[in-house]
């Protein structure tokens, strides 16, 4: 079913979506939190390392994925908001060539370069075969990633994000089951681990797939659809590059960092692991009012509507700043409790390290929340620059106080993320303003002629 955000109450329409979008992304974090659950409770702390030690070379290749059919979306849900169906059905025609050649291109250069990068990462000796045969199998599933990322981007761009949550919800439990049955009774190691995660995310592709092809007639394409225009891959590639290398940018930071953790040893890493997984997880609200941000300003901006957007980008920024103070509370308090879902044991000084990171990236939940909400909303309307100079922003901050901060000790290195936060949001929060004055004046300034 489809969903026009362009009427109706902002904020009912908001929550309405956002829900199970929420429920979506909560679920889509089973995926690599099991894998982290029952590596460290069965295989042990080393293995947990050496599976957390990927998650940046992981963010890496698949954001750059989820940045560009991310991008497509955007397009997607522009032509929708503005009725264009037969435009609508080409470009989501265009963004399936696309894909494509991304799958090819992206699995092949990840497969080679794959123990390159866990050396460069200075990745302990004791862990990085374990590493490689976890995150080999993710890189051979890109293709899964992939389907499922941009249908369910789709599907979402013409205002369905409970679709994509059923589906999700089925493959995350098929992932609980798969990961016991590979690592407990098949003894396959971390590499089992890897193998129910690409499973189950082909499954839920390949669900999105069977559903929208029986029941979303917008999208039943003719011969002409398929016609390959080059201005429209170029239109896709002009929203979904900088989207792309803005993920990738990130990760290219976030890796820096996973170095200069994985300096500290196994027993530091195998915490900054735990604790990015709690850390994943409270962040899955903001993620969720993003991509909400990104289809309402889309849609909105199709129809001509910019006080609409306006209002729509502040009451997104409002219900994150709230939900941030929650979760920082929530995060102190039982912090322990938390961390202990993916730590076997008694073990000092994991979640020693671990509370520290977790005290120091929670305190700068809301400028982190304004970095989301703005960048989506810019990337809504279409603009490519600066988000991706945010991201930019972004790369220089984390890397210099990342590569500084190791003589200081663990805990300066996690100010490495909050400090890029800060300095990706400015250049953001600055773009967003100026860009929604100037379209509100130029709406006001056009209604006056009008009626003159």
């Amino acid at each position: 079913m489809t969903r026009d955000m362009t009427v109706g109450n902002p904020v009912k329409l908001i929550i309405s979506f956002s829900i199970p979008l929420l429920i979506g992304n909560l679920f889509q974090q089973l995926y690599s939190m099991v894998d982290a659950v029952i590596v460290g409770q069965f295989l042990g702390v080393d293995a947990l390392a050496a599976v957390g030690t990927t998650g940046a070379l992981s963010f890496l290749i698949l954001g750059f994925v989820m940045g560009m059919t991310g991008g497509f979306s955007v397009l997607i849900a522009q032509r929708f908001g503005a009725g264009d169906y037969d435009e609508m059905r080409h470009t989501v025609a265009m963004s399936a060539i696309l894909s494509v050649a991304l799958c090819v291109v992206m699995t092949f250069i990840s497969m080679v370069f794959c123990w390159q990068l866990l050396e460069i990462m200075n990745t302990a000796d004791n862990i990085i075969g374990m590493a490689y045969d976890y995150i080999i199998v993710i890189f051979a599933g890109t293709t899964a990633n992939v389907l499922y990322n941009l249908l369910s981007g789709i599907l979402r761009a013409l205002g369905d994000s409970k679709t994509p949550l059923y589906f999700l919800i089925l493959s995350s439990l098929l992932n609980v089951g798969l990961d016991l049955l590979f690592i407990i009774n098949f003894q396959m190691g971390v590499a089992g681990a890897g193998y129910a995660t690409v499973f189950s995310q082909f499954v839920s592709g390949l669900l999105c797939l069977i559903y929208m092809a029986k029941k979303f007639p917008i999208l039943r394409f003719q011969r002409q659809d398929w016609t390959f225009r080059p201005s429209t891959c170029l239109l896709l590639l002009k929203i979904g590059s900088p989207m792309a290398f803005q993920f990738s940018i990130t990760a290219i930071g976030v890796v820096t960092m996973q170095g200069a953790v994985n300096s500290f040893g196994s027993a530091t890493t195998a915490a900054f692991t735990a604790a990015s997984k709690v850390e994943s997880l409270t962040q899955q609200l903001m993620a969720t009012l993003s991509t909400t941000t990104a289809t309402f300003v889309g849609q909105n901006l199709g129809a001509g509507k910019p006080e609409r957007i306006r209002e729509g980008v502040r009451r997104c920024r409002q219900i994150t700043d709230i939900s941030s103070l929650i979760l920082i509370v929530f995060v102190y308090v039982f912090w322990r409790s938390l961390v202990s879902l993916f730590i076997s044991g008694d073990q000092p000084e994991v979640y020693d390290a671990a509370r520290t990171y977790l005290y120091i990236v929670m305190a700068f939940y809301l400028p982190l929340g304004w970095v989301n909400i703005f960048r989506n909303a810019l990337q809504g309307m279409g603009e490519a620059f600066v988000p991706l100079m945010g991201g930019v922003m972004e790369l220089v901050m984390r890397v210099v106080v990342a590569l500084i901060a190791v003589p200081f000790g663990f805990w300066a290195v996690c100010l490495a993320s909050p400090m890029a936060w800060i300095g990706a949001g400015i250049p953001l929060l600055i773009t967003y303003r100026r860009r929604i004055r100037a379209m509100c004046d130029f709406q006001q300034a056009q209604t006056a002629q009008e009626e003159k």
